[in-house]
């Protein structure tokens, strides 16, 4: 889907590419902190952008940092590179589990096929995934319900609006984003179904780079605004730095962040009046528990859904501009937790 300043020199999911090379021949960012001396050690291989990137990659961080903290463990962070093979992502995951690293946490579905080859090979070492399930039984796949944060996202957007124009933008058009815009697209339309939704992908196929392009994430949100949108919800990581910064410039115009609170980000802060909300995916509460479940001698295995019941998704209310709708929102949460309203996942 976890900051801002890097992201004008990104070319990948998100901003802060400070990119060095790995055992793999690879481009990657790592930080190595501890020592041994029996101590946790904990590793981390972050999608392109790592940590740095105001979205996803930093979400998983937080977790990263919390349990470094209370366990007083060791951690080590490596970050992919736009454009790299699997045999890339395979040796990142293959050194820190050689590394004596356990768990090692993989985020991003990009991850999947590394850590089904990987995982097996290390039996006694916990792997995380996050974004996508694995077939390895040492593995705890880590998912979220993220067409129902956005479904939320969609009520916000349609009694938001003037005139019921909004627009969505992912990153690249792939399954997991496209729950985003699936839920997106039926909440607005549920609340006004006289609504219309645009709806563009940056990239397509293996071609990453729309998660971390701010300059095609602005071109798209300022296409959009030209004709009349005036709520824009980016999932696209990095890009979606851009979107924010074009809907800025739209008087009357809000913009709806995604994965971390952007309102909050320190390098996008002077656009928080017009971030309406962030549809908030708590990829450190996963990273967390994971972590806590192999110092407690127990290590989650299979899959962890992590629902809107459940806290796993959110909006957030920075800055109170949901606070005239917020009735509204919280009756559309009861209806999706109960199940009266079931969002789907594809549009």
């Amino acid at each position: 889907m976890r900051r801002v300043s890097k992201i004008t020199a990104a070319c990948a999911i998100t901003a802060a590419l400070a990119l060095t090379g790995t055992a793999c021949g690879s481009s990657s960012d790592e930080t190595s902190t501890g020592s041994d001396n029996g101590q946790m050690k904990i590793g981390m291989a972050y999608d392109v952008g790592g940590r740095g990137d105001n979205s996803f990659n930093d979400s998983a961080a937080r977790g990263l940092d919390k349990a470094k903290a209370e366990f007083d463990a060791k951690t080590k962070e490596l970050t992919a590179k736009n454009g790299e093979s699997k045999a890339d992502r395979e040796q990142r995951l293959q050194s820190l589990a050689e590394g004596g690293y356990n768990p090692v946490i993989a985020v991003g579905f990009a991850y999947k096929d590394a850590v089904d080859k990987i995982a097996p090979q290390f039996p006694k070492v916990s792997f995380g995934l996050v974004d996508s399930v694995a077939d390895a039984k040492n593995v705890d796949s880590i998912v979220f319900t993220e067409e129902q944060g956005s479904y939320l996202a969609g009520v916000a957007a349609a009694l938001k609006s003037k005139d019921g124009q909004v627009g969505f933008i992912g990153g690249v058009d792939l399954p997991l984003i496209k729950k985003f815009a699936a839920g997106f697209q039926q909440g607005v339309l549920d609340t006004n179904p006289k609504a219309k939704v645009q709806i563009q992908y940056l990239s397509t196929g293996s071609d990453l780079s729309g998660f971390g392009s701010p300059d095609k994430g602005k071109a798209a949100a300022k296409g959009m605004l030209d004709k009349g949108v005036d709520v824009v919800f980016a999932a696209a990581g990095g890009s979606g730095a851009g979107s924010i910064e074009a809907v800025a410039g739209q008087k009357g115009a809000w913009s709806i962040g995604v994965d971390s609170d952007q309102a909050m980000d320190p390098a996008l802060a002077k656009y928080k009046d017009t971030i309406l909300t962030s549809v908030v995916k708590n990829v450190d509460t996963g990273v967390f528990d994971l972590v806590k479940s192999v110092k407690d001698g127990k290590p989650l295995t299979g899959t962890q859904t992590y629902s809107l019941a459940k806290g796993g998704v959110s909006l957030t209310t920075t800055g109170d501009h949901l606070t005239d709708i917020q009735a509204q929102l919280d009756a559309a949460k009861k209806k999706i937790v109960d199940g009266t309203i079931k969002v789907k996942s594809t549009t």
